[in-house]
């Protein structure tokens, strides 16, 4: 076995291309449902992407967009989020992994090497999501570090590290977003970065690597990459 002992993987824009069609139609479908008169474009959700968590999203678009008071959008928002979630757990099933990144995890799995999950994303999004679309997988992902972990942020990386047991040399994160791969660099994670649609052109300068997909590569190539 070579250097690599662990890889922690983001969710959202990383696994799997959950934004457009999991996300976004789900918080319009909450909306609607709720009586709001509020449909995010995709152009308009690509922008608050850079809110972290989909809660807080909807937060900021019943503050500016409707005329409740802050207490009234304090008992709204978890009642909206709630049937977000509930329409978002219906379609986990046709969210398509990116390409790549079932045959990585094989290989990881079949390798010994451990899997982990650091994302802003509902913890019971992501069971589903590993459960829905790499069957098998599920059980092989610990620990599984969302929303109900905290901030996503270099100390929940560091503490994802300690769950896991490895010196931070063995370990790889696969992070799709300037965001993530700071709060991943900021625990001295090595780092590969899949950019996407609406990450592209972020800035990953220190990444040990940056490509549009992980079509192309295998576990191997990612250790020597980002590892030697």
């Amino acid at each position: 076995m070579g250097k690599l002992k662990a890889i922690i993987f983001d969710v959202d824009g990383t696994l799997a291309d959950t934004e457009k069609d999991g996300h976004l139609a789900a918080c319009n479908e909450a909306f609607e449902r709720m009586g709001f008169d509020i449909r995010w474009t995709w152009e308009e959700f690509k922008e608050l992407l850079k809110i972290p968590g989909n809660a807080r999203r909807m937060r900021l678009a019943l503050s500016t967009r409707t005329s409740h008071s802050g207490a009234e959008i304090d008992r709204i928002v978890p009642e909206l989020f709630a049937i977000k979630k509930e329409i978002y757990l219906k379609r986990v099933g046709d969210l398509p992994l990116r390409p790549g990144v079932a045959r990585i995890i094989r290989e990881a799995i079949d390798r010994g090497v451990r899997l982990a999950i650091v994302s802003v994303s509902d913890e019971e999004q992501i069971r589903a999501l590993l459960k829905a679309q790499l069957p098998g997988a599920l059980e092989r992902v610990d620990p599984i570090l969302g929303k109900q972990s905290g901030e996503k942020n270099s100390a929940l990386y560091a503490h994802c590290v300690e769950k896991l047991a490895c010196d931070a040399s063995e370990v790889l994160v696969i992070e799709d977003s300037e965001k993530g791969f700071k709060a991943a660099k900021g625990a001295g994670l090595r780092c590969a970065m899949v950019y996407n649609d609406y990450t592209k052109g972020e800035d990953f300068s220190g990444a040990e690597l940056v490509v549009r997909s992980l079509e192309c590569l295998d576990l191997d190539l990612l250790e020597k990459l980002c590892l030697d």
